[in-house]
Formats: structure tokens, C-alpha cells, sequence
């Protein structure tokens, strides 16, 4: 029986294409900054979002941490979403790399609002940490792959610098936003301070990260990343496949969302189904009878050779990627009949 991947889009495998390109690199040593196809791939991220650097790191876990790190110090304050990857996903990192607080807001599908950052805004007074950083994620991984309104990041915008804070963005799957709202990278890149952008997801690359900045963010980022033993040596090999994705990968984007919302109507006729979240890019998350619990549920998909994972107690996820086929996806729907 053949295996419908849908636990992560992180399960994508090379191309024989991609793999090509990479295995013809031309490569150096990064921690010398002597490797022409990281630096060219660096560079490349960074024109398209209209940025002055970027830096090739192993995970967006690993880039957003060192945005965290360069923009806060010891004993201040992140804003951000209760259900922001930065804050449930990175191992405690904000406390643990940069020992900083965190105020977590309740917003819309992960969503925060301009309004609601400036009411969450410390007073300056000794008992309170500095607000200094607003860290949003687009799309929400959370929020079941939710976007937010280039008009809300404006206003949040305006908020962030009305009252001196940094604005970041992880955007693992901010190009599955981009393709399905049709708006640019470089209108995105005004607005924030620093952006980390994912290869390895909807990208389809083996692994890999771009944090985006100034000229003297980065230096600084780049620091952090070698405190962290982020060093890498012949990364062209890794940062080629980058470049291929970035040429090739990101306007089919709009396939995966295409089959996701397929996969919505045909879970709306299963009677364990009580909830589906608005399916707007590539992650689809539901919500079970109560008398049944996501493991369970899981596992019974497993049996019929389908992979989701389970996201939370009553909720399961399923995540469509270049590897997910239109056969694939004709697959799912016979199974799921039985």
C-alpha cells in the first residue's frame, strides 16, 4: 500500500533536478565567508524582499532565535501570538538563548492585532520588562496555515515604531502566503526588521533557513549563529538547492493549496468530524468528536497507509506538499470512503 505523506511539508524530498544543481555547486568554507554559492543564495533572498544582507542558517528554529537574540537583551519583553512557533516549537529558546520575558496575546487564528500590541505594551517602570521585540508569524502553523492582512502588518507597523519596538517575522511558509495574496516580498520587506524565511517546507529543499536584515543586523546575526555552533563550512552544496527552489518552487505553491481545500470537502462528509479551520494555504486542521481522540484517530488513518499528525487532544493535522500528488490525492479520497 502505498504511504500518503501528510504529517509535514518538511517530509519533501529532493528532485532530480534540485539534486543536480547541488551536487554541481561550487563551494568554500561559510565560516570564512568564502563560499560563493551560500553568499549568492544570501544574496539572492535578501534582494527579493529588498533587504541589504542575509544569513544561511541550518532551521528556521535556529533564525528566528538569533533575530530574538540580536534584537533583545537580558530581561526584556517579546510580544507575540500564544500560538507563535517562536514560543511553543523552539524549546524555550527565548528564555533559554536570550533570557528574555514573553507576553502572549490571544489573537485571531494566531493572528495578532496593532491594537492589541500597543494595549500590551509595558509602562516604563522599574517593576515591568522593556517591550522591545513584536515577533508575528505568517503563515499561522497554529492557526492552520492563516495570513495576515497586509493592512493590519502596516498598522502594526506604525505601532512598533511609534513606541521604539523591532518587528520579526517568522516566515516559515510566508511564500505560501505570498502566492496565494499575490503581494510582494519587497512590500513585505519594508515593513519588517527582520524577516526568516524556511527552504525546506513547500520549498521542497532538504533543510535550511535565510534570516534577512541590515547590513549590521546580520554581522551581528552572524556572531550569534557561530556562538551557537551554527558555523558551516561547505553549506553551497545546501544553499544551491535554496537557489533552485527560489527560481523554480514558489508559484506552484498554489497547487498545494489547491489539493488542501480538496482535502476539506471530502473530511466535511465524515461524521467524526465535527470542525474544520478555514483552509486558506496548505495546512488543514480538524477537530474530532469528543468521544475520540486525536492519537486514536491517527493511528486508524495510519492503518490506511495515510500520515497526519495529531495537534492537540480532539485536533489532527494534515499538510500538502510537492510530494502530494493529484494521485495522491485521489488516493486519500478512496480511502477515505472506507
Amino acid at each position: 500500500m502505498r504511504i500518503l505523506e501528510l504529517r509535514s511539508d518538511t517530509f519533501t524530498k529532493p528532485s532530480k533536478e534540485m539534486l543536480e544543481t547541488m551536487f554541481s555547486a561550487q563551494v568554500g568554507d561559510d565560516v570564512f565567508e568564502e563560499d560563493f554559492t551560500t553568499k549568492s543564495l544570501e544574496d539572492k533572498a535578501a534582494k527579493m524582499f529588498g533587504y541589504e544582507a542575509g544569513l544561511f542558517c541550518a532551521s528556521g528554529t535556529m533564525t528566528n532565535q538569533i533575530a530574538i537574540n540580536v534584537h533583545v537583551n537580558q530581561g526584556d519583553e517579546v510580544i507575540c501570538d500564544r500560538l507563535s512557533h517562536v514560543y511553543l516549537y523552539e524549546g524555550g529558546g527565548i528564555a533559554a538563548n536570550s533570557q528574555a520575558s514573553v507576553e502572549l496575546l490571544v489573537g485571531d487564528r494566531g493572528r495578532i492585532s496593532a491594537s492589541q500590541i500597543e494595549e500590551n505594551i509595558k509602562a516604563d517602570n522599574v517593576h515591568y520588562p522593556i517591550s522591545k521585540l513584536v515577533s508575528l508569524e505568517n503563515t499561522v502553523n497554529k492557526g492552520g496555515g492563516s495570513i495576515y492582512h497586509f493592512s493590519e502588518l502596516e498598522r502594526i507597523k506604525m505601532v512598533c515604531l511609534k513606541h521604539n519596538l523591532a518587528l520579526h517575522l517568522d516566515g516559515a511558509r510566508l511564500f505560501n502566503a505570498l502566492v496565494e495574496t499575490e503581494e510582494s516580498p519587497l512590500d513585505h520587506g519594508k515593513i519588517f526588521d527582520s524577516i526568516s524565511i524556511c527552504l525546506s517546507k513547500g520549498l521542497g529543499t532538504p533543510m535550511g533557513s535565510v534570516l534577512l536584515g541590515t547590513s549590521d543586523f546580520i554581522k551581528k546575526a552572524r556572531r550569534v549563529r557561530k556562538r551557537l555552533g551554527g558555523g558551516w563550512r561547505q553549506s553551497g552544496y545546501v544553499a544551491a538547492a535554496g537557489i533552485y527552489a527560489l527560481d523554480k518552487n514558489i508559484t506552484r505553491l498554489k497547487d498545494d493549496h489547491l489539493k488542501a481545500r480538496e482535502l476539506g470537502h471530502i473530511l466535511k462528509s465524515r461524521p467524526e468530524i465535527i470542525d474544520i479551520l478555514p483552509i486558506d494555504t496548505n495546512i488543514v486542521i480538524f477537530k474530532l468528536d469528543p468521544t475520540i481522540s486525536s492519537t486514536d484517530y491517527v493511528n486508524q488513518l495510519a492503518q490506511k497507509g495515510i500520515l497526519a499528525a495529531p495537534f492537540g487532544k480532539q485536533h489532527v493535522r494534515l499538510v500538502t506538499h510537492l510530494d502530494f500528488s493529484d494521485d495522491d490525492l485521489g488516493e486519500f479520497r478512496k480511502r477515505m470512503k472506507n
